[in-house]
Formats: C-alpha cells, structure tokens, sequence
C-alpha cells in the first residue's frame, strides 16, 4: 500500500470523525468546574411498542375476558381459523386471543382491512406429497372480532377504506401496555 495514499486515509479519517482521533483533555486540569452528573432520562409514557408483542396479546385477551363486554359467536367452539386447517383451535379463550391480536396490529398498523388481515393469517397449506403453498385465513372470524371492536368502541371505520383505532382504543391498549411493563405499580395488595 502506498505512504502517500495512508496519508491521505488517516486525513479522510481525521476530517469526518475527529472526536475519534483527538485526545479527550480533563476539564479539571484546565482549571475548569467539574461538568455536573448527568440527570437520569426524563420518564414518558410507556407505549404498545414498547412491550413485547406475546405478552400484551396474553394480558389484552385477559382484559377483554374479564370485562365481559365481547359477545362470543354461537360457532366458537366449532368454527376453524382458516379453510386449510383441519381442527378447530385447542385454546377454549382463543376468540379474545384473536381480537386483542387484531387489536394490536391496528394500533401498529392503521387502515388495514379485512383482506389484509386474512393473508396476515394465513398460512402454508399442507397438501398431502404435493408442495405446500400459501393459503390465507377465514375472514368471518375476523369480520366477527372486528364487528365486537367496534361496539366496544375501540375500532372504527377509516374514510380511505379499512380500520383504525378510536382515541379510546388507543387510550386502552396503552394502559394494557403499561400494567404488563410495570405490573408491581398495578398489583392489588392484599
């Protein structure tokens, strides 16, 4: 490698990241005031974004569970997720599992609709010896728990077509957020 080419690096260098290449110097050796501690960051509200996706989907489903409020379909026992599974699902509260679910992809992901939500469900369909491909999910049971979100209202209607959440729902999801983040300020002591 050539000298004069290094030179010309380590200036390169120098130019675009001098903090990297310059000696720190002491404040206190210069005869300045020591800086202050920096002040821990400023707290702010915690979010759906930030906790983990299963987790809020478990305590949402829970929530929405014990308030009482959704109306469970006749066919929830019996009904299947997607034309190409072949059981209904094994978990009895998987309809609250499904809307909280739904919830939170329009508190992430605003104005999709039903479409959308079928392929987001969707999965490989499994065809015996000849290769699996994709098959999208049951649209009913999606309409049903957005129909119940909307007479809870949490989802409505968007102008350009799909859903998004009311103030209310966002307001909801993100207390959710914050009792699973922080559970020991939302304990109940006995």
């Amino acid at each position: 490698i050539n000298a004069e080419y290094m030179g010309t690096l380590s200036e390169c260098l120098f130019f675009f990241r001098p903090s990297a290449l310059m000696p720190k110097r002491d404040r206190k050796e210069e005869g300045g005031e020591e800086k202050p501690a920096k002040k821990a960051a400023v707290s702010r509200a915690v979010i759906v974004k930030d906790v983990d996706p299963s987790e809020f989907i478990i305590a949402y489903a829970a929530y929405l569970k014990k308030a009482g409020k959704v109306e469970l379909p006749k066919y929830v026992d019996i009904v299947k997720l997607a034309p190409r599974s072949e059981l209904a699902p094994t978990d009895p509260d998987w309809y609250y599992t499904r809307c909280a679910s739904i919830a939170r992809r329009l508190y992430v992901n605003p104005g999709i609709g039903l479409g959308a939500f079928t392929r987001l469900y969707g999965g490989a369909a499994r065809r015996g010896t000849i290769r699996s491909r994709f098959a999208r999910g049951a649209s009913g049971n999606v309409r049903h728990c957005l129909q119940q979100l909307e007479r809870l209202d949490i989802v409505e209607h968007c102008p350009n077509g799909g859903r998004k959440l009311t103030k209310k729902g966002y307001r909801d999801l993100d207390r959710i957020a914050q009792q699973v983040l922080f559970p020991k300020l939302f304990a109940k002591s006995e």
